[in-house]
């Protein structure tokens, strides 16, 4: 059956069910534009909590602009006393020395052999008694000391048991390497071993591939072993302070983690460019979705 209208939302001689789908759909459209409204006011502040700023991805910060400052931190390690399951790399030097050869793993004399995996083969483990088991001197307590007090202490015990002053002996003693493990948000998580005397938490980061753009660098924490247990340490690598944070300085069996930021899990985007995008594609979805039904 034909109906002849004169409206504008309706052409002559349209069909009755024509009609009636018409006012349908310009009914549906209608009651579903304050939800399109809607979702995208809810879309866009999703969006922009998702943005994650250049504050929290910008390491040490100033408080205040400056241009070649000064700026006055303490970079000043406190002394590192060894615990157990450290390595020690300890060599015996004289001027004859064939006479400390007895003293001396049988890999030292080589140039470079305490280098890699020399660490382990010949490096000195700290028992859970805090001991070494050394060449000829048998077990030496060593836990608590310092490498300098432990190299005073075996320089001692040489002098007083095997050798005069004229023998001129030398001794060094240093941590073999520094072991720790690094996990979270960062581009090369694991179990890393640096063979350095002092390495710093931003070190530590660069070494391991830096923290992603979804880490959280205002709160790295650390866990350190203790005579006690364990404890955790939070420092914010985001402000120029951290540097003079008394945990900045990695120490051997530290364990480093970088949690992910709130906005990882929006999945939205982390630049402008990416959170307009995903605006686009939501809205398009939306309005494609919301016809397909109209046309039902």
């Amino acid at each position: 059956m034909n109906i002849l209208t004169d409206s504008l939302l309706f052409p002559k001689k349209w069909d009755l069910s024509q009609r009636s789908f018409a006012l349908k759909s310009r009914i549906y459209v209608q009651k579903t534009f304050p939800f399109i409204v809607k979702l995208v006011f809810l879309t866009l502040f999703t969006t922009l909590g998702s943005c994650i700023p250049t504050k929290k991805l910008t390491y040490l910060q100033e408080t205040q602009a400056a241009q070649d400052s000064i700026i006055q931190v303490n970079l000043q390690q406190q002394p590192y006393r060894v615990q157990v399951n450290d390595v020690l790399s300890i060599r015996v030097k004289a001027l004859d020395q064939e006479l400390v050869a007895l003293f001396n793993p049988q890999t030292a004399s080589e140039e470079g052999g305490s280098l890699g995996e020399g660490y382990y083969y010949d490096g000195f483990a700290v028992d859970r008694h805090g001991a070494i088991r050394l060449p000829t001197l048998g077990e030496v307590q060593v836990l608590g000391y310092t490498t300098e007090e432990i190299r005073e202490i075996i320089e001692k015990k040489l002098l007083d048991d095997y050798f005069t002053e004229e023998a001129n002996i030398f001794v060094t003693v240093k941590l073999a390497g520094i072991k720790y493990t690094i996990g979270g948000e960062v581009g090369s998580p694991g179990v890393k071993v640096e063979l350095v005397e002092q390495l710093s938490l931003l070190d530590a980061i660069v070494n391991s591939g830096d923290i992603s753009q979804y880490g959280d660098r205002t709160d790295v924490l650390i866990i350190r072993q203790y005579p006690g247990g364990k404890k955790i340490h939070h420092i914010d690598m985001t402000k120029i302070d951290a540097l003079n944070s008394p945990y900045y300085f990695i120490q051997p069996n530290d364990v480093i983690l970088v949690n992910p930021l709130p906005q990882k899990s929006f999945g939205v985007g982390t630049t402008g460019l990416q959170s307009l995008t995903t605006i686009a594609s939501i809205l398009t979805l939306a309005t494609t979705t919301i016809l397909l039904f109209a046309r039902l």
